[in-house]
């Protein structure tokens, strides 16, 4: 059952998602997102999952590893939530996750319902439009918000035209 969204209420905003994947499709994601959230008084929440790994060391192992995946994803969102100040003059909510790509975008989406609309861009690779867009458009109508995919070919002019 999809939780009803709370975004248009009182007291709530509507929020854009992007992903922050180390693709270089996701930095178009971002800028849409960011824009899309400014021009419409919203928010912009950025999410980055560590991915389910080899933690499977040995204990100390397991814990060094696991504290080195979190310190390089907040140098990552770090460098990413500056972006975002310095290129649309908005302060994005940022958000950590570890698992299954897919799986923590649907926790998050569940678990803040002011989050209304997922942005992805596609890859320009031969091999599709990349590993989340397929993930996430091979849902269909289980997925419970609506999902906006940018073509790869946008440039930042073009994006903030379209917003």
């Amino acid at each position: 059952m999809v939780s009803k969204r709370l975004s248009r209420l009182e007291g709530h905003r509507r929020k854009f998602m992007a992903v922050i994947d180390g693709t270089p499709e996701c930095e178009r994601a971002v800028h849409y997102a960011g824009r899309r959230a400014k021009n419409s008084n919203g928010g912009l929440v950025l999410l980055y999952v560590i991915p389910e790994g080899d933690f499977q060391q040995w204990l100390g192992v397991e814990a060094i590893m696991r504290a080195e995946a979190r310190e390089e994803a907040e140098a990552i969102m770090a460098k990413a939530a500056q972006k975002v100040r310095e290129s649309i003059g908005t302060d994005p909510e940022i958000v950590i996750r570890e698992g299954n790509a897919t799986e923590e975008i649907n926790s998050l989406v569940e678990e803040d319902r002011d989050i209304a609309i997922l942005v992805l861009a596609a890859a320009s690779a031969k091999e599709g439009p990349g590993p989340l867009v397929s993930a996430i458009a091979g849902r269909g109508a289980i997925f419970p918000i609506p999902v906006t995919v940018l073509p790869d070919s946008l440039t930042d002019e073009e994006i903030d035209a379209l917003c």
